[in-house]
C-alpha cells in the first residue's frame, strides 16, 4: 500500500500532480489546507482494489445479538485488537465508501476557491483602478480636488463629497468653493422660525443616545414656551426611571420654572398621562437615553407611537460623536420616522461637519442648536449661513487629519474599498 502525499500552492496545481503521479483513476483520501497550500493524500486504483474485503454470506452478528434479551448497558466481549496493517486498510476502505460524495465535495471544494480567487482578483483590480482615477484628479480636475479636500477636511463624509463632485460645474477652485457652500446650504434643512413649535403646541418627544443632553434641552425649550405663553399650558414628562436621580433632575427645573413634572414607565402611564393632560397646550417628553445599538430602542419607539395621540420625535444628536456613530444613531431611531433633529454641545465640537453631513444626507430638520448648559440662554434657532461658514471655518491645516492633494487619491480608493466588501459581506 502505498498512500501518495502532494502538497501544492492551489487545489488545481494539486489536482494535476495528482494525475500525473497516480492517474486519473486515483482516489483522494484527503483534502486539507496547510502553511503554505494544500495538501492531498490518495491511493492509487491498484491499491484499493487490493485492499476490498472478501464477501461474506454467513449471517451477521447483529441478527443473532437482536434475539439475545436486551440488557442495559449492554455487554459485549471485548474483540481482539487487530493487526495494526489491518487496521489502516479498514480505516482506508471506510473512507473510499462512497467515492461519489468524496467527488462532490472536492469538486464543490474546488469551485469555492476559484469563485474566491476570482472575487479576489476582481476587487483588487478595482481598487487599482480606483486608486489611479483618483491620484490623477488634482491634475485631471484641480476644482474637483479642492471640494473633495476641504469637505473631507471638515469633517463631510466622502459619501456626499463625491455626490457633490458628480454635479460640480466647470470653474475655477474660488468659483468651485462657492458653489460648494451654496449647495451645502441649499440642501440642509433648517427650522425657520419657533412659531410653529412653540404657538402651534402639541406633544413633542426629545429621543437620543446617553449624555445627549436630552433632560437640559427639555429645560431649556420649556423656559422658552413658558416666557411666551406661560407655565399653566406645559406639562412635562420624563420616560427615565433608569438613570439615579433622572427624573428628580427634571422635577428641580419643573419647580423652578412652576410647571408640573410627571414620570411614566410604560406605554399604558403615557397614554394615561397624556389623556390627562390633554388640556395643556404643550407637552414635552423626556425619554431615558439608550445606546443605538440598544434592542429597547425600537420598544420606546414603540411606545411613543402607541401612546392614542399624534407625538413629534426630535432627536438630539452630540455634536462631537464621530460621523460613522451619528449615523447610528440615526438608523437606529428614524424606524418610525422623525420629525427634526437638535444639536447639541454645539461648544465642545471641534468640527460641525459630521453633525452636519448626517443631518443633509438623512433629510433631518434642524430645529435648534444647544450651545452650553445654560437655561434658557444656551438654545438658539439653527442659521444654516452661519453653520455651514463655521464648519469650514474651523478646519485648521496644523490638524493630524488634514489631507494633502498626494494622499487624496489612497484615501478615497480605499473607502470604496471597504464600502465594495461591506456590500459582499452583506449580500
Amino acid at each position: 500500500m502505498n498512500v501518495k502525499r502532494i502538497v501544492a500552492k492551489t487545489s488545481r496545481e494539486a489536482m494535476r500532480q495528482l494525475r500525473e503521479a497516480l492517474g486519473p483513476d486515483a482516489v483522494i483520501l484527503s483534502n486539507r489546507a496547510v502553511e503554505g497550500g494544500v495538501e492531498v493524500l490518495a491511493l492509487a486504483a491498484d491499491d484499493i482494489a487490493a485492499m476490498a474485503p472478501p464477501v461474506n454470506d454467513a449471517p451477521a452478528p447483529a441478527a443473532a445479538a437482536s434475539r439475545s434479551p436486551a440488557v442495559w448497558p449492554p455487554v459485549s466481549e471485548a474483540p481482539a485488537e487487530p493487526a495494526p496493517e489491518v487496521t489502516i486498510k479498514r480505516r482506508l476502505i471506510e473512507r473510499v465508501a462512497v467515492p461519489s460524495q468524496d467527488s462532490t465535495q472536492l469538486a464543490q471544494s474546488v469551485v469555492g476557491e476559484i469563485r474566491g480567487e476570482i472575487q479576489a482578483m476582481q476587487m483588487r483590480l478595482e481598487s487599482q483602478l480606483a486608486d489611479l482615477a483618483w491620484r490623477d484628479l488634482p491634475g485631471r480636475d484641480p476644482s474637483g480636488a479642492t471640494v473633495m479636500r476641504d469637505m473631507l477636511a471638515a469633517g463631510f463624509s466622502a459619501t456626499l463629497a463625491r455626490e457633490l463632485l458628480e454635479t460640480l460645474p466647470k470653474g475655477n477652485a474660488e468659483q468651485a468653493q462657492a458653489w460648494m457652500k451654496n449647495t451645502l446650504m441649499q440642501r440642509l434643512q433648517v427650522m425657520q422660525s419657533e412659531t410653529d413649535m412653540l404657538d402651534g403646541g402639541g406633544v413633542f418627544a426629545l429621543m437620543g443616545p446617553t449624555g445627549a443632553g436630552k433632560t437640559t434641552t427639555t429645560a431649556k425649550l420649556a423656559a422658552r414656551f413658558v416666557v411666551r405663553h406661560g407655565a399653566d399650558k406645559l406639562a412635562l414628562l420624563t420616560t427615565d426611571s433608569y438613570r439615579i436621580g433622572g427624573h428628580e433632575q427634571l422635577r428641580i427645573y419643573g419647580k423652578i420654572l412652576g410647571v408640573t413634572v410627571h414620570a411614566v414607565r410604560d406605554a399604558a402611564d403615557l397614554r394615561l398621562a397624556l389623556s390627562e393632560l390633554r388640556n395643556k397646550h404643550t407637552v414635552l417628553i423626556d425619554t431615558v437615553g439608550m445606546s443605538q445599538r440598544d434592542q429597547a430602542v425600537a420598544e420606546q419607539v414603540e411606545m411613543l407611537c402607541q401612546a392614542g395621540k399624534q407625538i413629534k420625535r426630535l432627536l438630539v444628536l452630540n455634536a462631537t460623536s464621530h460621523g460613522d456613530t451619528l449615523d447610528e444613531v440615526v438608523q437606529a431611531y428614524r424606524t418610525r420616522g422623525l420629525d427634526g433633529c437638535i444639536l447639541s454641545k454645539i461648544d465642545e465640537a471641534a468640527s460641525l461637519g459630521p453633525a452636519l453631513d448626517c443631518a443633509i444626507r438623512h433629510d433631518l430638520n434642524v430645529h435648534y442648536l444647544a450651545t452650553g448648559q445654560r437655561v434658557p440662554e444656551d438654545l438658539h434657532l439653527a442659521n444654516r449661513q452661519a453653520l455651514i461658514h463655521r464648519a469650514f471655518k474651523a478646519r485648521t491645516h496644523a490638524s493630524p487629519w488634514q489631507l494633502d492633494d498626494s494622499e487624496l487619491g489612497f484615501a478615497l480608493s480605499g473607502m470604496q474599498t471597504l464600502q465594495r466588501e461591506s456590500a459582499v459581506s452583506l449580500g
